[in-house]
């Protein structure tokens, strides 16, 4: 059979499987991008903007293309269709459309680019000037009109001003998001002259500039609006005259305005002109401005008056200046300037207190006290023959002072610590502020203090004294007045302080004696100094810390150590402070600790038993070696475990002086011989032929008592055992290389 059509089943079948599955493959080749008919142009020519695109698919139908066209990245166009292919057209191009273009197509979730095209637009349409008035007067304002009906995009537009034989000037410039500009415009300079404009673009690859449009003809016009302001009788016057002032403009256009302003305040306004007509006061004087308004022109003229005083405003004077309860004082109101051929009558002085007539006079005179406190003025009275005049002074305060009151010297804190710095307050409970303080010391330079506000406080800072007697060296000066002495208060106020002095360096002592003590003795240990302020703290230290703590109301205290023991010996010291917080050591006291006489005793007691024991021991071991020699001169064999030893015991001396002490124990020390014939070899068997033992007799003797006693730690007492290798006994004060000596010692 054909295999064929199984084949194109199975393919039909992969087919259909697939397309149930919704799988479908494709890939966009190629994205396309033309500028026609070029990519540069005129301004004004027609472009179109083609863009294709071509995709490779597994015969999916009905493909969609979205189109994104761009001009220097900024989307201008977008579009979705099946077909391959779309086309823009700009129409007509101008020069705001140049610039770097790209097309790009996304099928489904695949997009890609075409290569960029730069579209250049070359040209730019001259503008067009339009003026609503070419006769203007000079600053009128007339309507200006700069077009470039083709363009597009953001233009800035300039208008442009050439006089003759003049540079041209810019006298105008804006930016408008269209194709028009219209403005006003104002000329001062009288005369003709030309106008024009032009325009800018602002492009990615740069700006350009327009050509300037036609030039139009001005012609500026005088305006004669300038007023004349005439001042009568005079613009030099004294205060109460007449006054009048003219202002108007002659031959003037329609809707004229005139103003008369003086400091900008408008004195009078009116139309073509005006009159204004015043009384001159104390303050007049200055400048008057006329001005003439036509439309949006302004003319000025100015002139210049001077108002002088008949007499000057009146000044309260107060003497003197500083007024102290009880001083007397003076007011007296009185002027600087006076015009007597102006005034009719004599000028009159009235004092006031408190906006209240004390009396008409020029002087007031009172004693100062707090019902004189107040605000005080005077009132100046004057005519001539049409006016009178009152001229007030300025407000004089008064309020009367307080002297100072004596100072009081007080220390910060109220606790003064001979030795350290420390700080002094002087202050006065009465005074007026503000009040000056000076500190002298013998020390240092005087020391400065002003108080200004209440709650302010004199403190000086000062170096340590070591005396009480010092406070009183130190002198306080209070003053608030210029003509008065100050105040003073010296440093005896202060002996109410706390004054502390410090402790000195304790001294340690024992009683009843210095030095060693005995077992079960009570020691007392006294700390004590020479000077410093009750109550004082001493502390008692050994060598494993504080030993006892004691508060006195005396310069020394005591510490006692009941039944002191052994353990109790060493170094000893103490320390004392009181509240100046200052602590002080004394020098260490050693105590040396001796045992008890009944050990002494005892000890002592022992040594005799043990010396009557060893001399009984020797006394039957002598008797008995007879019998020993007998028995071995026939056959001797020695035990297991014994040795045969040679003992020469020829001096004992024990000695001991009545007052020692009886605590040290002396030791016996023997010498053993080993006969070189013997073996180590304790089985050993001695032969007949071997020379009998030979055996030294022990004496025993009283101690010399001229031989010197030698002493380790406390009284000792030593014996000497000598022995001789050829076992005779030695003469007891003889001396031998050959002697061992053994010491007995009794502790």
């Amino acid at each position: 059979m054909d295999s064929r059509p199984p084949n194109l089943l199975l393919l039909l079948l992969l087919h259909f499987w697939q397309c149930g599955r919704g799988q479908s493959s494709y890939i966009i080749d190629q994205v396309g991008l033309a500028l026609l008919p070029s990519n540069t142009v005129q301004s004004g020519t027609p472009v179109i903007l083609s863009c294709k695109v071509s995709v490779s698919h597994n015969n999916i139908p009905d493909l969609t293309h979205t189109f994104q066209l761009t001009r220097d990245s900024v989307l201008i166009n977008s579009s979705t269709t099946t077909d391959d292919k779309i086309e823009y057209e700009i129409n007509p191009a101008r020069a705001a459309d140049s610039g770097s273009y790209e097309c790009r197509v996304t099928v489904k979730d695949k997009s890609r680019a075409s290569f960029s095209q730069k579209l250049t637009v070359t040209g730019l349409q001259t503008p067009v000037l339009y003026l609503n008035k070419t006769t203007p007067y000079e600053s009128e304002e007339f309507v200006a009109t700069c077009s470039a009906p083709e363009e597009k995009g953001v233009l800035i537009f300039r208008f442009y001003q050439k006089l003759r034989s003049r540079e041209p000037k810019t006298i105008k410039q804006q930016a408008v998001t269209g194709n028009s500009l219209e403005t006003t415009l104002a000329l001062r300079e009288v005369g003709d002259s030309l106008l024009y404009c032009d325009y800018e673009i602002s492009l990615v690859s740069g700006a350009r500039r327009s050509n300037s449009s036609d030039e139009i003809q001005v012609i500026v016009k005088a305006l004669m609006i300038a007023p004349v302001m005439n001042v009568r009788p005079s613009s030099d016057v004294f205060e109460g005259d007449a006054l009048s002032v003219v202002c108007k403009v002659v031959n003037p256009p329609m809707n004229v305005e005139v103003f008369l302003t003086k400091d900008r305040r408008i004195l009078k306004q009116a139309t073509t002109d005006l009159a204004y007509n015043f009384t001159a006061q104390d303050g007049d004087s200055g400048e008057l401005v006329c001005k003439a308004l036509w439309n949006t022109v302004q003319k000025e003229t100015y002139h210049s008056i001077t108002v002088r005083e008949l007499f000057s405003k009146p000044r309260l004077v107060v003497e003197p200046i500083d007024i102290f309860e009880g001083e007397h004082f003076r007011l007296t109101c009185s002027v600087t300037i006076h015009e007597p051929e102006k005034i009719n009558n004599t000028m009159r002085f009235t004092i006031y207190k408190d906006n209240v007539k004390l009396r008409s006079a020029m002087t007031y005179d009172a004693v100062a006290g707090p019902s004189v406190n107040g605000n005080y003025s005077c009132k100046a009275h004057a005519a001539t023959s049409a006016h009178s005049f009152v001229k007030e002074s300025k407000t004089v305060v008064v309020k009367t002072k307080v002297h100072v009151s004596k100072p009081v010297l007080s220390v910060v804190g109220g606790t003064l610590i001979l030795g350290k710095p420390f700080q002094l307050l002087c202050h006065s409970d009465n005074g007026t502020l503000p009040i000056t303080y000076v500190l002298h010391s013998p020390k240092q330079p005087p020391l400065y203090s002003v108080v200004h506000k209440p709650g302010e406080r004199a403190i000086f800072n000062l170096s340590a004294i070591n005396k009480i007697s010092d406070i009183n060296t130190f002198i306080c000066h209070g003053k608030n007045s210029q003509h008065k002495t100050s105040v003073t208060e010296t440093g005896h106020l202060l002996r109410s302080t706390n004054i502390i002095e410090p402790v000195t360096k304790p001294v340690l002592t024992m009683l009843p004696r210095m030095g060693d003590v005995s077992e079960g003795e009570d020691v007392t240990l006294v700390c004590s100094v020479q000077r410093g302020t009750l109550p004082m703290n001493f502390t008692w230290y050994h060598r494993k810390g504080a030993l006892a703590f004691q508060t006195s109301r005396e310069l020394k205290g005591s510490y006692t150590i009941n039944n002191i023991k052994g353990v109790d010996q060493g170094e000893y010291y103490c320390t004392s402070t009181n509240s100046a917080n200052k602590t002080e050591k004394s020098d260490a006291v050693r105590i040396g600790v001796k045992w008890a006489g009944w050990k002494k005793g005892l000890i002592a007691t022992f040594c005799i038993l043990f010396i009557l024991a060893m001399i009984l021991f020797l006394t039957f071991k002598r008797r008995l070696l007879p019998v020993k020699k007998k028995t071995t001169g026939k056959l001797s064999v020695k035990s297991s475990g014994t040795k045969m030893e040679r003992l020469s015991l020829t001096q004992t001396e024990v000695s001991e002086p009545a007052n020692a002490t009886p605590g040290m124990i002396g030791k016996s020390i023997w010498s053993e011989h080993v006969s070189g014939s013997e073996s180590d070899d304790q089985n050993s068997v001695t032969t007949p032929q071997q020379p009998e033992p030979q055996y030294t007799e022990v004496q025993t003797r009283q101690a010399d008592p001229n031989r010197a006693l030698v002493k380790k730690g406390t009284d000792t007492v030593y014996s000497e055992v000598r022995n001789s290798k050829q076992g005779a006994p030695e003469q007891a004060d003889g001396v031998s290389r050959n002697t061992h000596h053994a010491h007995i010692a009794c502790i």
